[in-house]
């Protein structure tokens, strides 16, 4: 498995940034803290659908004490002498659901300081390959249903549409699309980061 728990990758972002990709670990959650207070209002918006001040202990222990199966979290960290002082520059996972074991959900997130420099692609396609690894066939996210933009773009990739209600639109995209084009995998990057909120209010096992 390429993305087994020993992932380790040295990449180079389009600003000269050295980045390390691997898997989180409890021991992220205060950096992970760090990160999230980092992000814009805009971001957190995006993201969360709302207002989310700060991360609980109860957030945090959820989304970095993870299975590495069922759910998988892949963070892209600064590259240093240091690997425990390292600073956190992004985050992406999914969550199986428990009714349907080939579909997740799926969230990416990189801070606004180094959004617009690969990373969140990076992200995404490092996400999709693990995904595939352990059986996940389908990506699921929500999008604001007035965001036009986001919903064009889901009309370009051959997104499915699955529901619609209080104002959210729901989103289905088969992986095996994106092993042969980008578009489905910018398609996590762009649309996906946005079910953030859906990890965030369930704060639970996977599944709905």
């Amino acid at each position: 498995m390429r993305t087994g728990p020993d992932l380790h990758e040295r990449r180079t972002l389009r600003d000269g940034t050295h980045v390390v990709v691997r898997h989180i670990r409890p021991s992220d959650a205060q950096e992970l803290r760090r990160a999230f207070d980092r992000l814009s209002p805009e971001s957190r918006y995006r993201r969360f659908f709302g207002g989310v001040p700060q991360l609980t202990e109860a957030s945090l222990h959820y989304l970095t004490d993870v299975d590495g199966r069922d759910h998988v979290a892949i963070v892209a960290t600064t590259d240093g002498p240091e690997p425990d002082g390292a600073t956190g520059l992004g985050v992406a996972r999914f969550v199986r659901l428990r009714d349907e074991p080939t579909v997740a959900e799926a969230a990416v997130t990189v801070v606004d300081d180094y959004q617009r420099q690969g990373l969140g692609r990076l992200l995404a396609r490092k996400l999709a390959e693990a995904a595939r690894e352990r059986g996940i066939h389908t990506f699921r996210a929500d999008v604001l249903a007035d965001n036009e933009p986001m919903r064009a773009i889901m009309t370009e990739v051959g997104a499915v549409e699955r529901d619609a209600s209080a104002g959210v639109l729901t989103y289905d995209v088969p992986l095996d699309a994106a092993q042969q084009s980008p578009g489905p995998v910018d398609w996590i990057l762009r649309a996906a980061a946005s079910s953030m909120a859906i990890l965030h209010r369930r704060l639970g096992p996977p599944g709905r």
